[in-house]
């Protein structure tokens, strides 16, 4: 929202807003550019003179402003409704799945960035080259990270169903969001739902190699839109560099994991379609360096590599430690993740996180109560945690001193340790660890 609001101030519109709570980074952005709101909620605000009123997750449906633009009749809308507003008049592309939006819709920033080409955006984390996650403007592209959680308290409808795009891409679907999707079934029938949505013409890229996806694919009843499978881009890894492989060349690039050469393949398939040439794709990529918190190095030495990954889905964290195993073979491999949203803290979901972290030689689950209370969810039993992972010799802490006790003794010799959250580890500094 943060994002949103300084997008909409930098297109020339009088933004203002309300939130009870704040934190760094966004703080001191809304603070720079004079946009930080009173904390709290201040019906008085709001008057007739609103154009509009976006709402985001955090407010309620009793929220005392929400209440009172509803009484004055003020148009409101979630954010992805606005965002879907904003870019009906455009070529829109969305990315969609349960994994990889953030890094392939990156990915195809990077490239038409790189390539001169102008257009919007919306990314769900910050990006090198880029000040912020949102541009609005009068571009005649827009690249969207379709994510498929709900849209408002005021706007139960899935995120991606705001957008029909004419392209798009299923990055794969795995179970996720129990809290608003309490079956197996419900997630499912969301992206069913939003092929259903797309309009007519419309192309898919889909990952060919998920089984779930590709049943979906299979039974659509759309003849009007057209489907393309994609496998990983062709590539190799030596010496625990990355290469892409293309017209007898090998290029180079700094990410790295077989799930960053599908999201690689589906963002190059799909620059393909906006013009631009595969090679000028590829020599893009040789200068990206990921997303935020997408396999992100904290250090690294010769002996010691030490990252951050976002990954806290089931299918995010066993992708991501495959990742590592693949690219650091000789290296002793110690996992640490953190139990962080509701899905991963129920107790009916944990079984879903069975074997994803087996390829570690050393494997740590974290969780803090005070979050289970936060979030109002049941306390979790050790011992259930760890028949959950089913995970030999599986360490679980829920205090931060045990964490940083484990983490002070570990020998870094030959040694590459990873981070898994899309969390803080309850505030514990592993940046500062990492390069202590």
């Amino acid at each position: 929202m943060h994002n949103l609001s300084i997008a909409l101030h930098l297109a020339g519109h009088q933004v203002t807003g309300s939130d009870d709570e704040i934190y760094n980074p966004a703080k001191d952005k809304l603070e720079s550019y004079h946009l930080l709101p009173p904390f709290g909620w201040h019906p008085d605000q709001i008057d007739a003179s609103i154009d509009l009123v976006i709402v985001g997750m955090h407010a309620k449906k009793d929220n005392p402003e929400l209440l009172k633009a509803i009484a004055l009749n003020l148009k409101v809308v979630s954010y992805p409704e606005y965002i879907g507003l904003h870019a009906q008049n455009k070529k829109r592309i969305v990315v969609a799945g349960s994994h990889g939006k953030t890094s392939t819709t990156s990915m195809i920033m990077h490239i038409l960035k790189a390539c001169g080409v102008d257009y919007d955006y919306l990314v769900g984390a910050p990006l090198e080259g880029f000040d912020l996650m949102i541009k609005l403007s009068d571009a005649p592209l827009m690249i969207i990270e379709g994510d498929e959680y709900l849209s408002a308290p005021t706007d139960p409808k899935p995120k991606i169903l705001h957008y029909h795009p004419q392209i798009t891409i299923i990055t794969g679907i795995a179970w996720d969001h129990i809290n608003v999707f309490p079956t197996h079934e419900d997630y499912i029938h969301v992206f069913a739902d939003y092929i259903q949505s797309l309009p007519s013409g419309a192309k898919v890229y889909h990952f060919g190699k998920d089984e779930e996806l590709n049943h979906l694919v299979h039974k659509t009843p759309r003849r009007d839109i057209s489907f393309s499978d994609y496998v990983a881009y062709p590539h190799k890894i030596k010496d625990s560099t990355a290469y892409l492989l293309h017209a007898e060349h090998e290029f180079q690039i700094q990410v790295f994991g077989q799930h960053n050469f599908e999201n690689i393949q589906a963002a190059i398939r799909v620059c393909s379609d906006l013009g631009i040439e595969e090679t000028a794709s590829i020599q893009a990529l040789m200068s990206f360096k990921g997303a935020a918190k997408r396999l992100q190095p904290l250090f690294i030495s010769p002996d010691t590599k030490i990252y951050l990954d976002f990954a806290h889905a089931p299918s995010k964290v066993k992708a991501t430690v495959k990742a590592m195993r693949s690219q650091f073979p000789q290296f002793r491999l110690i996992c640490l993740v953190e139990l962080h949203t509701y899905s991963s803290l129920n107790k009916d979901f944990l079984p879903q996180y069975a074997h994803v972290l087996d390829e570690a030689d050393e494997a740590i689950v974290f969780f803090n109560k005070h979050t289970l209370e936060i979030k109002r969810m049941p306390d979790l039993d050790i011992d259930f945690v760890k028949s959950a992972f089913a995970k030999t010799n599986l360490k679980v802490f829920t205090q931060n001193d045990q964490l940083e006790g484990y983490l002070d003794k570990i020998d870094k010799k030959r040694t590459v340790i990873l981070f898994m959250s899309s969390g803080t580890f309850n505030g514990v500094n592993i940046k500062a660890w990492a390069l202590n």
